[in-house]
Formats: C-alpha cells, structure tokens, sequence
C-alpha cells in the first residue's frame, strides 16, 4: 500500500486545523509518535488506527485515504479507483468518496479466505450497509453475527463495535458509509 496520500492528507487535516501533534493525538486517541510516523511516511497505518483518527477530526475515512485511493483512467476514460491494502487486515477500494450532499461513501471491501476482521465504533451517528457481491459472510451486529449470502444486505448503526468474517470461499461486499449531517440551524 501508498502511504503518500495518506501521509500528506493527514498532515494537511491536522494543519488546516491548526492542531499539534500533541492536541491531534489528543483527540483521536493515536499516540503523537504514531502520528509523526505516519506524517513522515514511516509507519504502515492500520484500517483502526484510520478510522480513530478519523473518528476524532469527525471525518470520513476517504478524506485520509483519498490520495493513497486515487482514481487511474481507464480505456474509455472512466475512473477506476485503486485498492488500498491494510497490513494484516481488509483490501479496500473506493467506490465512490465521500460526497457532502449524501454525507455518504461507499467502498468495496474484500475478506481473504476465513478472514475476520474487527471494527471499533466509528464516529457517532455513523450507519453502515453491507451488501455482499461475492461469497457469504456474517457480520457481527451488536452482539450477535448475521449470516449474508450473496445479494443480501444489511444495514446497521456503525457508532458502536462491528465486524465482518467469512468462511473458506471468502467474500467481496459493498460497504456504504453513511454519516450524521450536520443540524443546518447550528
């Protein structure tokens, strides 16, 4: 995986928030030496620790890995996006970004072979749908894991742990990201 985009995006977030590292760390929960390291490009950042700091700057997750997600042109000049591959963890392609009038994204995501992955909250108010392309998989949904099968979905509060987990045959699944609007009278 490109750290570039991630690199320079979060440097760009947190200074366009006129925060130091120490108040960044503060917010989201990342340790400032983590955070240095990302800015630098020293550090591999996970899928959590994306989500944390974004979670904290109350963003969306394309917003930090936009660059690293960068569309290529296609024959026909249609945008294809790149995946972005977390180390030990879920391949990731942007679907659609984050777009402010939906105050949603959307990612195609894929679980190797008997893959479970983990998800801590997200920012509050956040929702997710899943619907699976490829495969079957089971999402876990409060307490308790949903079996899914191919062209099924399910929609669930995200601003609370989640997980995604398949069997032996993997899974491919759209993931739709939507996030609370701001309340317009302030």
């Amino acid at each position: 995986m490109s750290e570039d985009g991630i690199t320079l995006n979060l440097r760009e977030i947190r200074q366009d928030a006129g925060l130091s590292l120490s108040k960044a760390a503060e917010i989201t929960g990342v340790s400032k030496a983590m955070l240095g390291q990302i800015e630098r490009g020293e550090s591999s950042p996970t899928i959590a620790t994306l989500w944390k700091i974004a979670k904290g700057f109350h963003l969306p997750l394309s917003a930090l890995i936009g660059e690293a997600a960068q569309p290529d042109l296609a024959a026909g000049g249609e945008r294809v996006f790149r995946s972005v591959q977390f180390p030990g963890s879920i391949a990731v392609k942007m679907v659609f970004p984050f777009d402010p009038a939906l105050a949603a994204e959307t990612f195609h995501v894929t679980l190797h072979p008997g893959q479970c992955h983990l998800s801590q909250p997200h920012d509050s108010g956040v929702t997710e749908e899943v619907f699976v392309l490829e495969g079957a998989m089971e999402v876990l949904r409060g307490e308790d894991w949903v079996a899914l099968e191919t062209g099924q979905g399910l929609r669930f509060p995200a601003d609370q742990p989640h997980g995604y987990r398949c069997s032996d045959s993997g899974a491919a699944f759209l993931n739709m990201h939507h996030y609370r609007r701001a309340d317009p009278a302030g």
